[in-house]
């Protein structure tokens, strides 16, 4: 069964490979650095649409109250 999920990815200085084509080899951002887990895909896409609408300070806001050592959280998940 899949989650939804709302993330935010972050770049880095010692990137991964980058083996795979798509947004985190053409910008670099693999760090992931915030996520929600959401009951339905319905409310991860309102959640979604409502974080792209914030300005860049509040969504680093929202890392910092989070993730304030900005920690790769893909070990948490996988």
């Amino acid at each position: 069964m899949k989650q939804p999920a709302v993330y935010i990815l972050a770049s880095r200085q010692r990137h991964r490979s980058g083996a795979v084509e798509g947004f985190t080899k053409r910008y670099r951002a693999d760090l992931l650095v915030f996520y929600e887990l959401h009951e339905d895909m319905y409310s991860a896409i309102q959640r979604e649409k409502r974080l792209k609408k914030w300005n860049r300070a509040w969504k680093l806001a929202l890392i910092e109250k989070e993730n304030p050592e900005w920690r790769d959280l893909s070990a948490d998940i996988f």
